[in-house]
């Protein structure tokens, strides 16, 4: 039935955030037709949580060691929009993507859906 998810980055600066998933993250992807690169990203997982207010949707990449990460994506030039702070379900942080939206960088210290049916 479903075979996957699409994920979609709204930005002023295209071009600059195409880039970044390419050069920076280092995703692979294939040209849909004159130059519009969509990318392959790491395995994702789904979430449902409660709030009072309107329903929105919110994007963050996973890790393993976000020290580490977060060194190598600064070494990159990637501008952290703050520090590394302990949620208690992990460690999360946020950076700038070119065009001036943020996402959201986590360590997570729950089990992770991403390992469902990996082999060990």
């Amino acid at each position: 039935m479903i075979t996957g998810m699409h994920a979609i980055v709204y930005t002023r600066e295209a071009e600059q955030t195409r880039a970044f998933f390419r050069d920076v993250l280092e995703w692979p992807s294939v040209d849909a037709g004159g130059g519009w690169l969509i990318f392959k990203a790491p395995p994702a997982e789904v979430a449902a949580h409660p709030t009072d207010g309107d329903g929105t949707q919110e994007l963050y990449l996973m890790c393993d060691d976000i020290n580490a990460t977060v060194a190598e994506l600064k070494a990159k030039g990637v501008v952290f929009t703050q520090g590394i702070s302990d949620q208690g379900w992990g460690l999360l942080t946020e950076f700038e993507l070119p065009g001036g939206g943020k996402m959201g960088l986590y360590e997570p210290r729950h089990p992770v859906a991403t390992e469902i049916g990996a082999s060990s």
